[in-house]
């Protein structure tokens, strides 16, 4: 596996690849790989002749600097990981490669009102961040394809719109939320939790089911009822809720009466890590 850390050479390695008329994979990630990313690249092998994988813990899109620092950051095994799977590319910028004249002096890339509500609102600036560093690798590795983990829902229909709006040639491939056995969402930040933490993160999934569940027996009646039970529940459990709602699924809009398709949408607090997690709902007529 060739790792690349510097511009230039990587453009000159995906011109050389161009010429060769192979077909582009873009895997973007922040590092700490786990099975979510291993079942990404095999998704990604099914559509693309090389894999491009980057790593890079983006500071833009964090709010909180402490955040920032706690962020696991372990490239050794993340290589190993990436050797194992066959990946011929592997770009590994720093800060000062990606930002040379540092985060406030940036141009940036905003999408309106979709990177603002719920995780935007919770988070503000982390979606400029997204959308910046995601349209440098697009620019500088130029895939045919890229590919992206459900699990965050809304920086997906971002990232799409991203795609549709700036005219990328681009297609974005996303994957199913990867799960322990115990329903917990495959996640880097899920290393930080305590072992008591760990025991009753699997419960935001369990509760969020049961949502799912309800709303569907209801056909779709006294959702804002099942909200507030689902609310209670995860709050006797230990959590602390910032987001725990349901939306259309393709605009993230407030939903009325002629929304079939819905997504719960759950961002909440265990302790001092943040966990996020969905579910698409389908109503019938």
């Amino acid at each position: 596996m060739e790792v690349i850390k510097n511009i230039n050479i990587l453009e000159k390695k995906i011109k050389k690849i161009k010429k060769t008329k192979k077909i582009i994979g873009l895997i973007p990630t922040m590092g700490n790989l786990h099975k979510g990313h291993i079942k990404l690249i095999s998704l990604a092998k099914k559509y693309v002749d090389i894999v491009v994988v980057s790593i890079f813990v983006n500071p833009m899109q964090f709010d909180d600097l402490l955040d920032l620092k706690k962020y696991p950051q372990t490239f050794n095994q993340d290589y190993d990981i990436l050797n194992r799977e066959k990946i011929k590319i592997l770009f590994y910028p720093d800060n000062h490669i990606m930002y040379p004249n540092g985060l406030k002096n940036h141009t940036y890339i905003d999408i309106p009102k979709l990177s603002k509500i719920i995780e935007g609102k919770s988070r503000p600036g982390h979606f400029i961040g997204v959308t910046t560093i995601l349209c440098k690798l697009f620019n500088l590795i130029q895939p045919n394809f890229s590919f992206f983990g459900e699990k965050d829902y809304q920086q997906l229909l971002v990232v799409k719109k991203l795609v549709q709006e700036l005219n990328y040639p681009i297609k974005i491939i996303s994957l199913p939320t990867v799960r322990l056995h115990n329903g917990l969402a495959y996640s880097s930040r899920n290393n930080n939790l305590n072992s008591s933490e760990k025991e009753i993160a699997p419960y935001l999934y369990r509760i969020i089911k049961k949502t799912h569940n309800t709303i569907i027996k209801n056909k779709g009646k006294n959702i804002q009822k099942t909200i507030n039970k689902s609310k209670k529940y995860l709050i006797e459990k230990g959590f602390n809720i910032d987001v725990f709602n349901i939306y259309d699924s393709n605009t993230l809009d407030p939903i009325t009466q002629k929304n079939k398709k819905l997504i719960i949408l759950a961002s909440v607090w265990l302790g001092k890590i943040r966990l996020i997690d969905n579910k698409k709902i389908t109503l019938k007529d």
